[in-house]
């Protein structure tokens, strides 16, 4: 296996470690040290994809995070598969398999191919928004035709086999980027003595140093990189972070720090490693040191294989020992551009031209160029290319001074490849994650980072300072000003001397000019991957579209992966022009996280599987399992559900523990139910705030059952909450609720009412909570405890200190089946003793332990409500005929009093809860069934309701139901009908909720 491009000798690979890859089916060979994408060029590998919407072939053009067309489908099996990852950043491991993400039968034969030819009448900007609309009846057919034109990548359909991490870090000085700026930074941090963290994308540290032959102290800077990364690795206050990107910028700076930890090892990654890490870090101080993108420029055909930026062919020549071709031509509105050229010709190549858009340029590498007789063609500019799947050939030609028009006759020369320079953007996306907006610099031409609270420094690229003692320079000042700002000592450093070259100033241009209209010459692209045209912009900007957040949106430019990172700048510059502004006039996008792409299992990192979504365990869930429970899954809580004996039936087993209940007594596990610690001096105040009813003269020793509303005032959760002491409540949730009335209650007192002292703990965990119902629970509670359980001394919703079982308890006499019941809370390490207890206790009263089912059974025959089942966040509390619950003599509003008083929540028939009562006894109308007044109504019939609650209920000798009827509680009596999905119909009549002791007689024996 050849490989047509490779050097002999040069660059950073390892020609002693052979590697074998495939691509689309085909092996092919590079080196450790090779990226996917040198060793697909070293291979001759022209085209890597198609174009999103134009199906046309495209190589790959750069040579980091910036690549927009090399983007690849990895994996070896179906589990290992990654979709959408550039092959510019993919570090090659022997074995890897990659695929092109489109064409069909192959990339290089596309059907769709057809569409480049013709798409630019075809597929203006906009065009989805205006094709594809109608018949509504073939939107199906549209939405695979255009997911299967996208060709984006696809997910795996088996497990990931990978585990991931997360990690919380701290640092004084974060150091973004590992250039010479960012080392100089970190090594005078480290000298300061302060706490650093230097992350860099690249698997390797030096940035912009691996790419060039430049010396420092007149030696390869190569080994300053080495030296520089040997001390730093001798600090025990330093982590080096390789292979990591910085992927997201925080408020109060917190940073997210993407590291791919063996993604260049194999498909999986070894036993016991994690295969990338997310490291959450907040930083003191960040130092940006992100470097700069170089531009390419605009021109017709920019696109065919063989078309690349200046800098990635340097960087693919004295990095991997790959030269990308056989001819160049060079394309370049500065000096920089020309090191291509240099390095090309280095490398034993031919340069055919070098194409300078200004009329001289006499820096240094112009110099160089010249001495070396190479064929520079100056004031001209490459106007189109010639080529389908690689470059053939270019039209030169003159252009006016100011890049606006051709003013000379067109010259045909023969290459294969064409490198342009535009020059550079500094990487700013960092600093605008923090709401920064970029502030344009007309003497650098790019966009640098504006002001900012964030304790943040730049140095070096992204300040538009490209030369190499500048950026040294600048990071040894951003150390030295991180470590007084943290408090610590100035350190000495030496920076090591730099060459620095004579450089002209660069040409302010973007867009090439042809010999056509811009709508009627070859496409000439600004954004690779979404293909998009400065046609397309210039339509755009004709349709109204001058806001550059609008042209964006319009036109999907800067929406593929890469984010704009080559052509959002070119794009902006061929707005500014339509419109007829400035580039600053016209304004910038706005960069946000995160910076490249980031997988998932890296962002949940372990908290996947069984750990995503934790079992939690009540402490008697031991006995439930050893005694047949079935269990439901409630939030996030394992309950028992029922318990069958021997043979039964579910609705046996329902109906036995039900009977029990109401005839002697049951037992409970309510240990998963939420509850929350109040305390502080304004604990009562900020419960008359949050619940719909009082609460300022709620005694100590007292119970009371509330409502919470949202801010709409429809219920969202409800409970009892008792009062401890005169500051200090215990209030407690539904199960599933728990966790989100807490992350309420803390916002609403961080946000709306931070004034008041007042304090919340979650404690559901500390308890065991055991509830005995039925009329021989105080019987049963009296053989474990001396206290005094009389109706006189223990009145409902009282709660009592004692102990029971000899451990001390919490006992609160409140009923959710409306029978005589009693709530025992002790330290949860107690819960299984005191429930062993009870049984032991009560076999002469058939205690009969129950579950959720049984439960909701009993609270049905009372008509009680469960919040989440009985509401669905639609309903207030007078919708549930439970105005008794709100208080609206209270000095301070509650939450939801005003959205109570909205004019639909007062509207006459709104859907309100009622009970029902089927003709036929037997017959239980499934939840959710809709209500109807006339059953032989066409379809779609009017809908009167629907049904929340629905059981057969043992003690009553029929089925009982609740749900919600327009206008319910004024028709008592009526008859309404449920049309099941079988044909038949199920007849009911509306009646009390409260189906089994009205007055609540039971629970106040």
């Amino acid at each position: 296996m050849t490989q047509q491009n490779r050097l002999q000798s040069g660059g950073r690979i390892d020609r002693s470690k052979p590697m074998t890859f495939t691509y689309n089916g085909k092996q092919f060979s590079g080196f450790q040290g090779d990226t996917l994408a040198s060793a697909m060029l070293a291979n001759g590998i022209d085209v890597v994809g198609r174009s999103f919407k134009y199906s046309r072939p495209r190589g790959i053009v750069a040579c980091g995070a910036e690549e927009p067309n090399a983007v690849l489908q990895l994996g070896a099996t179906e589990a290992t598969q990654v979709p959408n990852v550039r092959a510019t950043q993919q570090e090659l491991f022997n074995g890897l398999v990659s695929a092109s993400t489109n064409g069909w039968p192959s990339v290089d034969t596309d059907v769709m191919g057809m569409i480049g030819k013709v798409g630019g009448s075809m597929m203006p900007p906009g065009f989805y928004y205006k094709t594809f609309m109608f018949p509504q009846s073939l939107w199906d057919s549209y939405e695979s035709m255009i997911r299967k034109a996208a060709g984006m990548g696809r997910s795996p359909l088996e497990s990931d086999p990978d585990t991931y991490d997360n990690v919380n870090q701290h640092c004084d000085v974060l150091i973004v980027g590992a250039g010479p700026a960012g080392l100089a930074a970190a090594l005078t941090a480290a000298r300061g003595g302060a706490r650093v963290i230097i992350a860099d994308e690249q698997n390797e540290f030096g940035g912009s140093l691996l790419n060039t032959k430049e010396t420092l102290d007149g030696k390869p800077a190569a080994e300053w990189v080495k030296s520089v990364v040997a001390e730093l690795a001798t600090f025990a206050d330093v982590m080096l972070l390789p292979r990591s990107t910085v992927n997201g910028y925080h408020d109060h700076n917190f940073v997210t720090i993407h590291e791919r930890c063996t993604d260049h090892l194999a498909d999986i990654a070894p036993v016991n490693q994690a295969r990338q890490k997310l490291h959450r870090v907040r930083a003191k101080w960040v130092v940006l040191a992100t470097g700069a993108h170089e531009r390419p420029l605009v021109y017709s055909n920019n696109d065919v294989p063989g078309c690349m930026v200046a800098n990635a062919v340097s960087t693919y020549i004295n990095r991997y020992g790959v030269v990308p071709g056989n001819e160049l031509v060079l394309m370049t509105t500065n000096d920089y551009g020309y090191q291509a050229a240099l390095d090309w010709d280095d490398a034993g190549r031919k340069v055919v031209a070098i194409v300078d858009t200004r009329a001289s340029g006499n820096g240094a590498r112009a110099e160089a160029a010249r001495k070396r007789g190479l064929h520079i063609i100056s004031g001209s500019a490459v106007i189109e290319v010639q080529g389908s799947k690689r470059v053939s050939g270019v039209s030169v030609a003159a252009i006016s001074a100011d890049g606006g028009k051709v003013t000379g006759s067109i010259t045909k020369l023969k290459t294969d490849t064409v490198a342009s320079s535009g020059g550079w953007s500094p990487v700013i996306h960092l600093s605008s994650h923090t709401g920064s907006r970029p502030t344009w610099d007309d003497k650098i031409v790019g966009f640098v980072p504006g002001p900012t609270v964030q304790k943040q420094l730049t140095a070096g690229g992204i300040n538009g300072q490209y030369d190499t003692a500048v950026a040294l320079k600048q990071g040894f000042d951003a150390g030295q000003k991180a470590l007084t700002e943290t408090g610590l000592s100035a350190a000495e450093v030496v920076l090591p001397k730099a060459e620095t070259l004579k450089t002209d100033a660069p040409m302010t241009l973007f867009h090439i000019p042809h010999i056509k209209p811009t709508s009627a010459a070859p496409k000439q692209f600004v954004d690779y991957q979404t293909d998009v045209t400065a046609a397309g912009i210039e339509v755009a900007c004709r349709e109204g579209y001058e806001s550059i957040e609008h042209v964006k949106r319009y036109t999907a430019m800067g929406f593929g992966t890469d984010q704009g990172k080559l052509g959002n700048i070119n794009g902006m510059a061929v707005a500014a022009k339509a419109l007829n502004k400035t580039i600053p006039e016209t304004g910038t996008t706005i960069f946000r996280p995160n910076y490249t792409p980031i997988s998932f299992g890296a962002i949940a990192g372990r908290n996947c599987g069984s750990l995503f979504d934790p079992e939690r365990y009540s402490a008697m869930h031991k006995w439930h399992v050893e005694h047949g429970a079935k269990f439901e899954d409630v939030g996030q809580w394992k309950r028992p559900w029922y318990f069958p004996q021997g043979n039964e039936t579910m609705q046996q087993s329902l109906d036995r523990e039900c009977l029990a209940v109401r005839d002697s007594v049951g037992i409970l596990d309510a240990s998963t139910l939420g509850k929350i610690d109040v305390q502080g001096k304004d604990a009562r105040e900020f419960l008359g705030r949050v619940y719909s009813n009082a609460w300022a003269k709620l005694a100590v020793g007292k119970c009371r059952y509330g409502l919470m509303c949202g801010e709409d005032g429809m219920v969202f959760d409800d409970g009892v909450s008792a009062c401890l002491g005169d500051n200090h409540f215990v209030m407690t949730t539904t199960t599933g609720g728990a966790a989100r009335v807490l992350e309420w209650l803390e916002i609403y007192h961080q946000t709306e009412w931070p004034e008041l002292e007042v304090y919340f703990n979650t404690v559901t965990d500390h308890w065991s909570t055991l509830t005995i119902s039925g009329p021989n629970s105080r019987k049963l509670l009296s053989e474990l405890t001396d206290y005094d359980l009389s109706n006189d001394n223990f009145k409902f919703m009282d709660w009592k200190q004692m102990k029971v079982a000899g451990v001390p308890a919490r006992v609160f006499r409140i009923s959710f089946t409306g029978e005589l019941s009693f709530e025992i809370n002790v330290q949860a390490n107690y819960g299984t003793h005191v429930w062993e207890k009870l049984f032991e206790a009560g076999k002469k009263y058939n205690l009969t332990p129950y579950g959720t089912e049984t439960m909701h059974i009993l609270r049905a025959e009372k008509g009680f409500i469960i919040a989440g089942q009985d509401t669905d966040g639609s309903v207030h509390p007078y919708d549930l005929g439970m105005g008794w619950c709100v208080s609206n003599q209270k000095p301070f509003s509650y939450i939801g009093k005003r959205g109570m008083n909205r004019a639909d929540c007062v509207r006459p028939n709104r859907k309100q809860l009622v009970g029902l009562k089927t003709k036929d006894p037997k017959a239980v109308i499934p939840e959710g069934a809709q209500a109807v007044l006339d059953p032989k109504a066409p379809i779609p019939m009017p809908m009167e309701g629907h049904v929340t609650s629905s059981y057969w209920s043992a003690n009553l000798g029929h089925s009982i139901a609740m749900g919600f009827i327009k206008g319910g509680l004024d028709k008592m009596g009526e008859t309404v009908f449920y049309p099941l999905a079988d044909g038949t119909v199920i007849e009911a009549e509306i009646c009390s909720p409260i189906f089994l002791d009205p007055k609540g007689e039971r629970q106040n024996v």
